[in-house]
C-alpha cells in the first residue's frame, strides 16, 4: 500500500487537532474587547490576554519538547489536549470570581496545552510520510488550522459577544457578561477531552528517528550546531511577529480618514479577508509544493509581502488597505514551510528542535510592541516598515538559510 494511503487516517485525526487549536487561538481576538469591557481595562491591560497566551509558547516549548521526546508523539498529543481542556475549564471559576488575573492564568494553561500540541503534532506530520512531501503535508494540515482561525471569531462573536451583551442588557451587570464565556469554553473543554480519548483509541503510527547518515554527524547533539535550525527559529519569530502585528493594527489603520475611514465593525469584516487569505493560500500551497521546491515558494511569498508593504507605506489610501489585506494570502505557507525546512535532518533531535521553534512564536508578543512604539513616534502607516524587515529576513531564509548541514534519515516503524 502506498505510504501516503497508509497514513491517511492518522493525518485526518491530526487535521482535526490543527483546526481546533486554530479556533481556540483566534478566540483571543474576541476575548480582548470582551474582557476589556467586563473589567473596564485600558488597552495595555487588555493586551495581557495575547501576552499571557504567547508567553506560554516561550516558557513551555522547550520543556514540551523534552516531554514529547520521553513520552512519544501520541502520548504528547494526548497530554496537550488534556492540558488545554483543563485551561478551558478554568474559565468557569474565573468568570464566577470575576477575576481578570484568573482569566490570564487560565489562558496561560490553555496555551501551554496548545504549545505541547504544536511541539508534538507539527513534527509528527512532518515525518508521517516521505521527506519530499513533508512541507506539502504540513501546509495542508495548517490550512485547516487557518480554517479554525477564520471560524473562531465568527463563533466567538455569536457565543460570547452577542450573548454577553444580551445578558448585560437584561441583568445590567458585568457579572452577566463575564458568565458568557462559560458555555463556549465548557463545550471546548468537552471537545478537547473527547479528541484525547479518540486519539488514545486510535492506532497512530509510531515514529522513530534514524541516526545521522555519517559518523561525524552522530556526535553533533547540540541543537545550536544546526545553523539552519537556528535561522529557522529567527524565521518563525519574524513570521509570527509580522503576521500578528499586521492583524493587530490593520483595523486601526483602516479607520484612519486618509486610508479608508471605516468604522470598527466594517473594518473587522475586511480583517476576516486577511485571515481567510491565509486559509486559501495554504490549500493552494499544498498543491504547488508537489512540483515546486518549498523554499522557493517561501522566498517568493516573502519578497512579495515586502513589496506589498512598501507599496502600502509609499502610496497610502485604499491601495494601502488592500495591499495589507493581500499579505494574508502570501503569509499562508510561511509557518509550516519554515518549520519543515528548519527540522530537516535533525533526526533524534527533532522533538527538541520543534520545541525551540515553538518558543519563537513569542515573536507574536514582541514584534507588535516594537511596531506600536514606532507607530506612536513616526505614524501608524510608517510603522509597517517593521514587518517589512521581518519578511526580508524570511526571504533570505528561503533562498539560503534553510540549507541543512547534514542529512538524517527519519522513518516510520510499526504502530503503537
Amino acid at each position: 500500500m502506498p505510504e501516503q494511503n497508509r497514513h491517511t487516517g492518522a493525518l485526518t485525526v491530526l487535521t482535526v487537532l490543527f483546526f481546533m487549536w486554530g479556533l481556540i487561538t483566534s478566540l483571543n481576538d474576541i476575548l480582548v474587547p470582551h474582557l476589556k469591557a467586563v473589567f473596564t481595562l485600558n488597552y495595555v491591560q487588555a493586551s495581557l490576554v495575547q501576552f499571557s497566551f504567547f508567553t506560554a509558547y516561550f516558557v513551555m516549548s522547550f520543556p514540551a519538547g523534552r516531554l514529547v521526546e520521553r513520552l512519544g508523539y501520541k502520548r504528547g498529543i494526548i497530554v496537550g489536549l488534556v492540558t488545554a481542556g483543563v485551561g478551558c475549564l478554568l474559565f468557569l471559576p474565573a468568570a464566577g470570581a470575576q477575576s481578570y488575573p484568573a482569566f490570564l492564568a487560565a489562558l496561560f494553561i490553555l496555551a501551554s496545552g496548545i504549545t505541547l500540541l504544536q511541539v508534538a503534532a507539527n513534527p509528527y506530520v512532518n515525518v508521517l510520510g516521505s521527506p519530499q512531501s513533508a512541507a506539502s503535508r504540513l501546509n495542508m494540515t495548517q490550512a485547516f488550522n487557518s480554517l479554525g482561525t477564520t471560524v473562531g471569531p465568527l463563533v466567538g462573536s455569536v457565543t460570547i459577544l452577542a450573548i454577553g451583551a444580551g445578558a448585560a442588557s437584561e441583568l445590567g451587570s458585568a457579572a452577566a457578561e463575564a458568565d458568557s464565556v462559560k458555555i463556549p469554553y465548557l463545550v471546548l473543554a468537552a471537545l478537547l477531552f473527547a479528541i484525547a480519548v479518540l486519539i488514545g483509541l486510535f492506532r497512530l503510527p509510531h515514529i522513530s528517528h534514524g541516526e545521522p547518515s555519517d559518523g561525524a554527524a552522530a556526535g553533533r547533539q547540540s541543537l545550536f550546531a544546526h545553523r539552519h535550525l537556528v535561522y529557522g527559529v529567527v524565521g518563525i519569530f519574524a513570521y509570527v511577529g509580522a503576521e500578528v502585528a499586521i492583524g493587530s493594527y490593520l483595523v486601526s489603520l483602516m479607520g484612519q480618514s486618509d486610508i479608508a475611514g471605516l468604522p470598527g465593525e466594517q473594518a473587522s469584516k475586511f480583517l476576516s479577508l486577511y485571515w481567510g487569505g491565509a486559509m486559501l493560500g495554504r490549500f493552494i500551497g499544498s498543491v504547488l509544493m508537489r512540483s515546486i521546491r518549498p523554499n522557493r515558494i517561501l522566498a517568493f511569498n516573502a519578497v512579495t509581502n515586502a513589496v506589498l508593504l512598501a507599496v502600502a507605506i509609499g502610496v497610502g489610501g485604499h491601495v494601502a488597505m488592500w495591499a495589507l489585506i493581500l499579505i494574508g494570502l502570501f503569509n499562508s505557507i510561511m509557518f509550516p514551510t519554515i518549520f519543515s525546512l528548519a527540522l530537516e535532518g535533525l533526526g533524534n533531535l527533532t522533538s527538541k528542535g520543534s520545541g525551540l521553534l515553538c518558543m519563537a512564536i513569542v515573536g507574536g508578543a514582541l514584534v507588535p510592541l516594537v511596531q506600536g512604539f514606532f507607530a506612536d513616534h513616526i505614524g501608524l502607516l510608517q510603522s509597517f516598515a517593521i514587518p517589512l524587515v521581518c519578511y526580508l529576513y524570511i526571504c533570505w531564509f528561503g533562498a539560503r538559510g534553510y540549507r541543512a548541514d547534514e542529512a538524517r534519515v527519519t522513518r516510520v516503524e510499526g504502530v503503537r
